[in-house]
Order: structure tokens, then C-alpha cells, then sequence
């Protein structure tokens, strides 16, 4: 048998023969396009900003140019500006929140009820992001995993609805309890500070789970079977080494659980009560009358912006504090 060694040529020749017949084959060999190429990716820096301009155009036109327009319309005095009217700049807005202690309550609770969410987001995740990432097989963790992304495809409106049919009257934790004995009549989970942290906790748990798995994988086992080795317990490797090398995790969970908790608003409609009123429902109900109310609303949602940010801000100062004494 004899080695023919310009078969792999010609079918090389066959293969740019048939890619250049299509429009993107064309499309390179032709001169001007080239030379463009040839001008727009001379340098490594010119290649970076081309990467990067997208989603920095994303970024500004998506985002921060819609956080800049709220911060706008919450100095003007009128929004949208009639006919005619002038407009001026003011920080009535803003002191409206300060001089009424009405809108502090509703503020507060729901910074509290955010930082408990959070907290126990991150009890009920970490078991789990634990399991997959230490004693999963590789093979066998991404099934999983898919199969705990699943639900996060549907949206929020349906996952919620799923919670309400679940901790109904005749939903099928009140059913499994009274099949067992335990109740006689339904506990009413609904409309409750339980059944809101119920469906938060449910809704931002894939924030919480990816980052936790993500710095648990990545940790070496061979740190946890030397502790072993030389006598720590279960308690004392999960405590020295396993949580001090998973607070990046923890931490990059626990901002992106909290930021999304304080800006819900359908979940705590639908599974909260008039005792659970959080600020995003404040909020709304100044967008939901006449336009000269929509600056309050804008001041009042950068009030929480702000304030969030700020509390994120000083927790993460906290764990870069914990991350900077566990590697002295």
C-alpha cells in the first residue's frame, strides 16, 4: 500500500475551493475586506477594544443609562414636562423620604428581610453546592446540575404561582401534613412573612448555588486528606480550611442574592401580606397615579439603590477583611 502525499493537498485545495464559493469564503478574499481586517487588528490593543466595545456599549445603553435617566427624572419637579412648562432641578423628593417616617418602615424591612433571605439562601445552598462539587462524579455533575437549572428557565410569575399552589390550604405541604397526621385543620402558610421568604429564597437560589459550587470545585482535596491525616475532625477541616478557601464564593453569592432581593416586587404582591409591604411596592405605587409623582418614585428607588449598594459595599470590605486574616 503506497502513501499517496498530495491527497491531504488536494483535498485542501477541494476544501478552499468549496469555501470560497460561499458568501463568507468570498467575503475573505476579497481585497478591500482584508486590508480593513489587516488595519483593524494590526495590535493587540486595537483586537481588545474591538472584544470589549460591545459589551461596554451593552453596559452603558442597557444599564447605566437607564440608572442615570431615574437619577434625573428625581431631581426635576415634573415628569414628564408639559407643553409649555418649564422645568426645574429640586431635592424635594429626596426629603419627602427623610420628613416622613411613614416610607422608613416598608425601607427597613425590606434590608432586613433581605439579609435574613440571604443568610438563609446560603445555609440551604451551600449543603448542596458542597455534595456536587466533593462527592459527584465529574461525569455526573453536569446532569445534575442541569437538572437544577431546569426550573430557573421558566419565569418569575410562573415559579411563584408554583410556590402559592404549593403552600396553599389545599396545597401539598397542608395535604402531606394532615395525611400524616400531624394537622387537622390547614396552617395558613399564604400571604406571610414565611411564604415570601419561601419563594425569595426559592427564586435566587441558582445566584447563590453557581458561585458556592464554582469556589467549592476548585478546591484541592488534597488539603481536606492532609488535615485528615494529621487528626482534624469533620468539623475542624470544614471550619479552617474548606469555608476560610470558599469565601470568595460566599461572598460573590450573597451580593448577588441580596442586590436581587431588595428589588422584588412581584413575589412579595403575590406571597406577601399587608405586613410584609416591602419599598418596591412603595415605589410602584408612585408610578401607578399621575406623572407628578413619578420623581418620588425615581428618588425613592435611588434611595434604595444607594442603599444597597452601600450595604454591599461594607459586607464586602467584611470578607476581603476574613479573606486577608485567613491567608496571614
Amino acid at each position: 500500500m503506497t502513501y499517496d502525499a498530495s491527497a491531504p493537498e488536494e483535498r485542501g485545495a477541494v476544501a478552499g475551493a468549496e469555501s470560497a464559493r460561499t458568501f463568507w469564503g468570498r467575503l475573505a478574499s476579497w481585497p478591500p475586506y482584508r486590508a480593513l481586517m489587516g488595519v483593524v487588528t494590526a495590535s493587540p490593543r486595537r483586537q481588545f477594544l474591538i472584544l470589549v466595545a460591545f459589551p461596554v456599549l451593552w453596559v452603558l445603553t442597557q444599564h447605566l443609562g437607564p440608572m442615570l435617566q431615574m437619577l434625573r427624572v428625581s431631581l426635576t419637579d415634573a415628569y414628564p414636562v408639559a407643553p409649555g412648562v418649564e422645568q426645574h432641578f429640586t431635592i424635594v423628593h429626596y426629603l419627602k423620604f427623610f420628613q416622613d417616617p411613614l416610607f422608613w418602615q416598608p425601607f427597613f424591612r425590606t434590608l432586613a428581610f433581605a439579609g435574613v433571605f440571604t443568610f438563609c439562601t446560603l445555609i440551604l445552598t451551600y449543603p448542596v453546592a458542597y455534595f456536587l462539587a466533593r462527592h459527584v462524579s465529574p461525569k455526573n455533575r453536569m446532569l445534575l446540575l442541569l437538572m437544577l437549572l431546569i426550573p430557573f428557565w421558566v419565569g418569575e410569575i410562573v415559579r411563584t404561582y408554583a410556590i402559592m399552589i404549593l403552600l396553599g390550604n389545599t396545597g401539598a405541604v397542608n395535604l402531606a401534613l394532615k395525611w400524616l397526621g400531624l394537622i387537622d385543620r390547614p396552617i395558613p402558610f399564604m400571604y406571610t412573612s414565611f411564604s415570601m421568604g419561601v419563594g425569595i429564597v426559592y427564586l435566587t437560589a441558582l445566584y447563590m448555588l453557581l458561585p458556592l459550587y464554582s469556589a467549592l470545585e476548585k478546591l484541592p482535596k488534597s488539603l481536606n486528606e492532609a488535615a485528615a491525616d494529621l487528626g482534624a475532625g469533620a468539623w475542624t477541616r470544614f471550619r479552617r480550611i474548606t469555608l476560610p478557601l470558599t469565601i470568595e464564593g460566599i461572598s460573590s453569592g450573597c451580593t448577588l442574592v441580596f442586590l436581587i432581593s431588595t428589588g422584588f416586587y412581584a413575589t412579595p404582591v403575590l406571597l406577601g401580606g399587608p405586613s410584609t409591604t416591602v419599598f418596591a411596592e412603595t415605589i410602584a405605587g408612585f408610578f401607578h397615579v399621575a406623572g407628578d409623582q413619578w420623581p418620588t418614585g425615581a428618588a425613592f428607588a435611588t434611595i434604595m439603590f444607594l442603599a444597597a449598594l452601600i450595604i454591599t459595599a461594607a459586607f464586602q470590605r467584611l470578607m476581603n477583611a476574613l479573606r486577608k486574616g485567613d491567608t496571614k
